[in-house]
């Protein structure tokens, strides 16, 4: 089950994807920055054509890749589950993947897409 748990009694926090908590440079370049909430992190990605989860990200982490969700704001995404079910995600779209998947940058432009998961205690 997946839930966002905060504390009801902490104030507002708002912050910027330009000052992020956190920037992680992929093998390829690609960038993704983030922004913790309580809870929940928030990331904005910039993932260059031909990048791919399991060549440019899982080498650099040494993980599977986590349960997240996801919107595109442009470009596309593909995402296949660890069953190996496709799907494409572009741009106004949504997505959710589970632990497991691949994803991959479809076509020659960047896809930018901002992703959120919970942060693990």
């Amino acid at each position: 089950m997946f839930m966002f748990v905060t504390d009801e009694s902490a104030d507002p926090v708002v912050k910027s994807i330009h000052q992020p908590d956190r920037t992680t440079t992929f093998l390829d370049g690609s960038v993704r920055v983030v922004v913790e909430l309580g809870a929940v992190a928030v990331g904005h990605g910039v993932y260059q054509p031909g990048w791919q989860w399991s060549r440019h990200v899982g080498p650099l982490t040494g993980r599977t890749s986590q349960r997240h969700f996801g919107y595109v704001l442009s470009g596309r995404m593909g995402v296949r589950s660890r069953g190996g079910i496709e799907a494409q995600a572009g741009p106004s779209e949504a997505f959710a993947a589970m632990e497991g998947h691949d994803a991959w940058v479809v076509g020659d432009e960047p896809c930018i897409a901002l992703d959120w998961w919970p942060i693990e205690d």
